[in-house]
């Protein structure tokens, strides 16, 4: 997802300094213009805007915090916006720290998946100050089409846990009735026909449930991060004093889907759970 941000930014005319653990991951950046870093403070060092899209919030405490971090290097005035779906709490504590340092902090993590990024039309849900989110607009404008401010630091993080809640649920929903269909003898691909159109209808049933029918699980979203996402909902609703008890049955299938070895495939192969265990797919 973040090349595909990235060569958007670029096609928009924003010279670009790129940095990656794996570098091989950014050649095609670099070769298209972007030049490499070699670490994320001598990325941010002369950046008006600095942008993170990691995996888990040990990597953006990482990312910001090292010795050779964003903070340590990031000039005053600068623009920090971190897109990944990382805790709301270390969201707010980054917040307070740049503000500390004369810096400018939005968390703005993404909806959409790699289709989404590719075609530009990410939902973008922003969490920090509305003069900073005025500020970075003309840059989420590249990358997406939903641009929302939720709050204050913290809330698009918040937003991101509602999306990925109302997800796991759907992705239950779909998986079952696929398993179903199946199960009663009917074409997987007909009964999407019939169903999609109609009250059922669903992002995830028009556009992973196809794939499930193809046998195809590659990521568009990683079944490892989906997992991570799941696990800050559900420990940021019992400190609140809230139980969702669909979202827990959704993480522990999909821990069960880890466990088999499923980390690395999309969210769509929850269904494998379906298929090879019909009669327990939680594993009790």
């Amino acid at each position: 997802m973040g090349r595909s941000m990235a060569r958007h930014l670029m096609a928009a005319g924003h010279p670009l300094v790129v940095y990656t653990r794996t570098r091989a991951k950014a050649e095609e950046l670099v070769a298209a213009g972007a030049r490499w870093a070699g670490t994320p403070g001598e990325a941010a060092a002369e950046a008006g805007v600095v942008i993170t899209m990691v995996g888990y919030p040990h990597d953006v405490e990482q990312v910001y915090g090292n010795p050779d971090g964003i903070f340590e290097t990031a000039r005053p005035g600068t623009l920090l916006i971190d897109m990944t779906t990382s805790s709301p709490a270390l969201a707010r504590a980054l917040h307070t720290e740049a503000k500390s340092r004369g810096l400018a902090m939005l968390d703005a993590p993404v909806s959409g998946g790699d289709i989404g990024a590719r075609e530009a039309r990410l939902s973008i849900m922003v969490g920090g100050d509305p003069e900073d989110f005025a500020r970075a607009m003309p840059i989420f404008e590249k990358m997406g089409k939903t641009i929302v401010h939720q709050g204050p630091a913290g809330s698009g993080q918040y937003c991101k846990l509602c999306n990925q809640i109302a997800i796991a649920g759907g992705m239950l929903a779909v998986c079952e009735s696929l398993a179903f269909a199946t199960k009663m003898g009917l074409n997987p691909s007909t009964v999407l026909e019939s169903i999609t159109g109609g009250a059922a209808g669903s992002w995830g049933l028009s556009n992973l449930a196809p794939r499930v029918i193809r046998g195809d699980y590659s990521p568009g979203f990683f079944v490892k991060h989906f997992v991570k996402d799941m696990r800050i909902a559900i420990e940021s609703a019992r400190h609140s004093g809230l139980h969702l008890p669909g979202l827990e049955l959704a993480e522990r299938l999909y821990a069960r889907l880890i466990a088999e070895g499923g980390e690395n495939f999309g969210t769509q192969a929850l269904y494998k759970l379906y298929e090879a265990h019909p009669r327990n797919p939680e594993g009790r």
